[in-house]
């Protein structure tokens, strides 16, 4: 079935004012080196990656009513994300973040999320079935009927979860049959800390991965097919700012995925993107297009998955 896009999204969209430092954040102060704007949010940052990285994706979160408004919603489609199927409210804003980078890439964010959230729950079946896939994130709490219709209709439900606020999060995460998710997260939320121990406490028959993600130190994921779990490395990059990297490996596995791929080549795509998306500074300055993607993969010494022992 021919579809108009590969990915759809709703979740956050933000506007970004970042401060790069001299100091450590843990040295409690230091001098500000740079200062830059951009915008990001989870969701909208992965779709602006899927579009970097040739693929098709159309934003159907929130957006304001009002051209002169519609800062974040301009953006998108500069960066070459669909915005015509968005629901519209006057009270649409973006949520405002300010971002505190440190020279080793670490970051600190503080956010201002007092805004609508999610999509209208009014959104209609025959906009879910434009693309086979379906990235949210934890404020998708606030559209949960569209998340339980957007998988009925047989879309793959992508969910990039860092936060819970109890049973909303509980049957959003059910709802979803791709889970990519902090380790740290995973961790909280099951109380557990062993990476196998965490996808196993996380699986269900209704899953088809879940991928734990864990920084430089790469990624945890188990799959439908086979019994194995797996590590699958980071490569070794020089990182200058890590913000929008988690954004960038979801908009590339859920490309990926959208192309049919397993979940454990969708993460290798994703793999490689994060690891190019680290080496430029802000959100999204630094997304890679596809062929900087496959030559890294295809280098020597590109990193490979490995089976969890136990």
């Amino acid at each position: 079935m021919s579809r108009p896009f590969q990915v759809l999204g709703f979740g956050a969209l933000a506007i970004d004012d970042i401060l790069y430092v001299d100091r450590p954040l843990s040295s409690g102060k230091g001098k500000v080196t740079k200062r830059a704007m951009d915008h990001g949010g989870n969701v909208a940052t992965a779709l602006v990656a899927i579009a970097r990285l040739g693929g098709r994706a159309a934003f159907i979160g929130w957006l304001n009513d009002q051209p002169s408004n519609d800062v974040g919603g301009r953006q998108l489609e500069h960066d070459g994300v669909d915005t015509s199927l968005a629901p519209r409210a006057a009270g649409s804003l973006p949520i405002r973040s300010v971002i505190t980078v440190d020279p080793d890439g670490d970051r600190f964010i503080a956010y201002d999320d007092d805004v609508l959230h999610g999509t209208s729950l009014t959104l209609p079946d025959d906009v879910l079935v434009q693309a086979p896939v379906l990235l949210i994130d934890g404020y998708s709490t606030h559209s949960e009927a569209v998340v339980a219709r957007a998988r009925a209709l047989g879309l793959s439900v992508v969910a990039d979860i860092e936060w819970t606020i109890g049973a909303a999060t509980d049957r959003i995460m059910a709802l979803t049959d791709h889970l990519v998710l902090p380790l740290a997260f995973g961790r909280s939320y099951t109380g557990l800390t062993a990476p196998e121990a965490v996808l196993n406490a996380l699986w269900s028959e209704e899953r088809s991965a879940i991928v734990l993600t864990d920084g430089e130190n790469g990624s945890y994921v188990r799959q439908r097919e086979g019994a194995t779990r797996w590590h699958f490395p980071a490569y070794a990059v020089r990182a200058v700012d890590t913000t929008g990297a988690g954004d960038c490996f979801h908009g590339a596995y859920c490309l990926a995925l959208a192309q049919a791929k397993a979940p454990l080549d969708c993460v290798a795509y994703a793999t490689a993107a994060a690891a190019v998306a680290v080496t430029a500074r802000g959100g999204r300055m630094g997304l890679p297009d596809d062929s900087t993607c496959r030559q890294r993969m295809a280098a020597e010494g590109a990193p490979v998955p490995i089976p969890l022992a136990g």
